[in-house]
């Protein structure tokens, strides 16, 4: 019950983030947002996630995981209650903030949630769940808000009420399930911030560093330009195909993520950063020719590559973990994930007037190439134990 409460719950969190990214082109239209405030609501929300991993990672160790995760369920609901009327690019920046604090306190406890409870066996599935939930609840609130926003009522509203009823269940469920951390004293020492691993997985940090960052990067560069890129570049205003390219990328990630237990973590990793990489050139290639077929089907490729390349990552920094290592061992991996989501689209944002999206496609592209390489030197299986070992149940 806990497991399935937590994946629903992540989900449902999640998914009100992904659910704003196909009204970005109304608000352009409508109110007269830049690509510039667009990519600033992006980076508000990735800041505004960074600091709450920084200063809350931990803080579902001492306080519980269903606390710390109707917490953040709750900041996430406050959120979606504020866009149902926004026409002001600080109002979207505001609420991004909101969703910003709420996804990182959720991530952190809902993910670490999920590794507690999760079954023994299929082997992959804690680490994919883990690290996979949050592409899947993006994904399916892309598609959906695309979907209300050119077909049904109130198009600027409805997404945001079906949202908030998921995130109303999701609190329920999870205010119903067992809890697994026992209370412990330290929970105000925890809010100091503190970027913490295992020693006994340091070794596989930059590895992860290169993929994190580099995967990140470009899911951050679909939610700030590819709305903006399918009007202008290929052709379409409809919401619904902004909705479902932005699926394709992180959707095709969770399809992906089961292959990465077929190899060893390190050559997993290295095979999802060269398909990733040769998805990226796909990205630009069809940006450059305005074919959409194209730019969709170099889209899946790389979504499913990061997601081969994310879950094993998450499973070599998972490798052997207990109860007291997952918090601050997830609050690492999306410390690092929205750092690569935030930097190179603060720096996007700003050249935004200056360089088109196609020239920006570019850099992000050659971005993923050097993290590519990093991780085709750096990447190792962890050194101890049995590399297929199971997670703890």
């Amino acid at each position: 019950m806990a497991f399935i409460s937590s994946v629903i719950s992540l989900v449902a969190g999640f998914a009100a983030v992904g659910s704003t990214i196909p009204l970005f082109n109304l608000y352009r239209a409508q109110d007269g947002f830049t690509n510039a405030d667009i990519s600033m609501a992006v980076v508000s929300y990735s800041a505004a996630t960074l600091i709450t991993l920084l200063v809350l990672g931990r803080v579902s160790g001492h306080l519980g995981r269903r606390p710390t995760s109707i917490a953040g369920m709750i900041l996430l609901l406050l959120a979606c209650l504020l866009l149902l009327e926004v026409h002001d690019v600080g109002v979207l920046i505001f609420c991004r903030v909101l969703m910003g604090f709420g996804a990182g306190l959720a991530s952190s406890s809902l993910s670490a949630y999920i590794i507690d409870t999760a079954p023994g066996h299929p082997a992959w599935l804690a680490s994919v769940a883990s690290s996979q939930t949050i592409m899947l609840g993006l994904a399916v609130g892309t598609v959906v808000s695309g979907a209300l926003v050119q077909f049904g009522p109130w198009p600027r509203q409805l997404i945001f009420i079906v949202v908030i009823a998921l995130l109303l269940v999701s609190v329920a469920l999870i205010a119903i399930s067992p809890e697994t951390v026992n209370r412990r004293p330290g929970a105000w020492r925890s809010l100091r911030p503190r970027v913490h691993v295992p020693a006994r997985v340091g070794g596989q940090l930059p590895s992860a560093a290169a993929i994190l960052l580099a995967t990140w990067a470009a899911g951050a560069f679909y939610q700030a330009f590819v709305p903006a890129l399918v009007e202008d570049q290929l052709h379409t205003s409809s919401a619904l195909i902004v909705g479902v390219v932005f699926a394709a990328y992180m959707g095709s990630s969770v399809l992906g993520a089961p292959l990465n237990s077929r190899f060893s973590a390190a050559t997993a990793q290295r095979i999802g950063m060269v398909s990733f990489f040769v998805g990226m050139i796909g990205v630009v290639a069809a940006i450059a020719t305005g074919t959409l077929m194209l730019f969709i089907a170099a889209t899946l490729v790389a979504g499913a590559s990061q997601g081969v390349a994310i879950s094993a990552t998450t499973r070599n920094l998972l490798h052997g973990s207990n109860l007291a290592d997952r918090a601050p061992t997830f609050s690492v991996i999306y410390l690092l994930s929205y750092s690569g989501a935030t930097i190179p689209a603060l720096v996007a944002g700003h050249l935004s007037d200056s360089f088109s999206i196609p020239q920006i496609a570019l850099g992000y592209s050659a971005f993923a190439f050097v993290a590519t390489v990093l991780a085709l030197v750096v990447a190792r299986n962890p050194n101890f134990g049995h590399e297929r070992e199971h997670l703890p149940s």
